[in-house]
């Protein structure tokens, strides 16, 4: 019975087998072109982190650098001017969202979607006399690769601006605005793709 139930058992076939199931390995010396062939191609492999050597999957947040440096071009953005004056960027009171650098199969993918409220001021320019200008410009959703589809809400204090003249003037500003911050926008994307 116990014999039986060795020739049975799990591993029979690798007990009674005579030959390898794989032939053995044959070695061979590296030449030095060999060598120096595997050095560059592990050098060529400086994506995502040494862990991930493979490159299958790693996402990285750069919201610390992505942050400040969508502050910074904003704050930076030119003066605009609009059929009744100019307005400029002076405070960007909100900047929130996330930055990611993701790795996907040895191919490094950035993207980013933020929410942005600026603060402005200005001159409002009439035939009568010039007025201080003053208020915010939101960004609903900046997001990689849709600065196309741009959405801005612009509101004015209520004080500075009569109530007939306000929402043309809110729009006067939003489609000046526009522009240049998308072109912000756009510098910083080049820059993340960069990194």
């Amino acid at each position: 019975m116990e014999a039986l139930k060795k020739a049975t058992g799990y591993t029979y076939w690798v007990r009674q087998d005579t030959q390898q199931a794989a032939p053995a390995p044959v070695h061979k010396k590296l030449s030095a072109s060999d060598i120096a062939l595997q050095q560059q191609s592990s050098q060529d492999r400086p994506l995502g982190s040494v862990w991930n050597q493979a490159g299958t999957w790693e996402e990285k947040s750069l919201n610390s650098w992505a942050l400040g440096r969508v502050k910074e071009l904003l704050l930076a953005a030119e003066t605009v001017s609009f059929p009744q004056g100019t307005a400029r960027v002076t405070e960007v009171s909100n900047c929130s969202g996330d930055a990611t650098l993701v790795t996907v199969r040895k191919k490094k993918r950035v993207g980013y979607s933020f929410e942005i409220t600026i603060k402005f001021n200005g001159e409002l320019t009439s035939s009568e006399a010039s007025k201080d200008l003053e208020g915010s410009v939101k960004v609903l959703d900046a997001a990689y690769g849709e600065l196309d589809d741009l959405q801005l809400e612009v509101s004015l204090k209520d004080r500075l601006v009569a109530a007939d003249e306000k929402s043309r003037v809110e729009d006067a500003i939003g489609k000046s605005f526009l522009p240049v911050l998308r072109q912000q926008l756009a510098l910083f994307e080049a820059e993340l793709e960069q990194r």
